[in-house]
This record gives structure tokens, C-alpha cells and sequence, in this order.
């Protein structure tokens, strides 16, 4: 569950290592595997071309939260992490790092599951 002020790990080469959400699009106030968060860039490295402060947009690729699917099983992953995406939903980023949710699928983001060398 990804609420306002989550520390969000960044799973992709943009030169962003972590940031904090400002709020979750959608109608409900917490985010899960595929939703649109919007965040604080609060860490990254000298050569990336995103300052600390800016404002960016990710997909919620891994959530902490159990997810419920639709079969019965439940999936779990060990932290929260975000791609960034741009306006068109599409990745920011040339790689995606660790596996990602096959939920992603479901929401029309198959940019960011080519990119992925695992899905779970």
C-alpha cells in the first residue's frame, strides 16, 4: 500500500535512487501494483538529469502490501519501487532492474514488462 509520504526505491537507470510520494492518482487514496504515483525526487546520483526536489511521475512496479489476484494467490514483494514514466505513460528509463507484477499487463503497461528481465 502506497500512501503520501512513501519512500519509494526507483527500479530503472533514470539516475534516481528514491523518492517520496506526493499523492497517488486515481479515486482512492492509496496505491497498489500499477497505479500512477506522483513524487519528490529526495536521492540520486551526480550524472543523472533530474535534480533533488523535482517533480516526477512512476508505475508502482513492487509493493510490500500483499496484492489478492484474482486466482487466490497472493503476491508479496520485499520493497516499493517505481518506474518513471513521462506523460504518455511511457518509460523514462532504457532498463528496468528486478522482477515486476504481471498486474502490470492488466493496466496497459507492456513498455515497462519488455523492459523487465522478470515477470512474477
Amino acid at each position: 500500500m502506497i500512501l503520501s509520504r512513501t519512500m519509494l526505491t526507483i527500479a530503472d537507470n533514470t539516475g534516481v535512487k528514491e523518492v517520496r510520494c506526493i499523492t497517488v492518482q486515481g479515486k482512492r487514496p492509496r496505491g497498489q501494483l500499477g497505479d500512477i504515483v506522483v513524487g519528490s525526487v529526495r536521492k540520486r546520483i551526480a550524472t543523472s538529469e533530474f535534480t533533488k526536489g523535482d517533480v516526477v511521475r512512476g508505475v508502482v512496479v513492487r509493493s510490500r502490501a500483499p496484492y489478492q489476484r484474482a486466482d487466490g494467490s497472493t503476491i508479496r514483494f520485499d520493497e516499493n519501487a517505481l518506474v518513471l514514466v513521462d506523460k504518455n505513460l511511457q518509460p523514462i528509463g532504457t532498463r528496468v532492474f528486478g522482477p515486476v507484477a504481471r498486474e502490470l499487463r492488466e493496466k496497459g503497461m507492456m513498455r515497462i514488462i519488455s523492459l523487465a528481465p522478470e515477470v512474477v
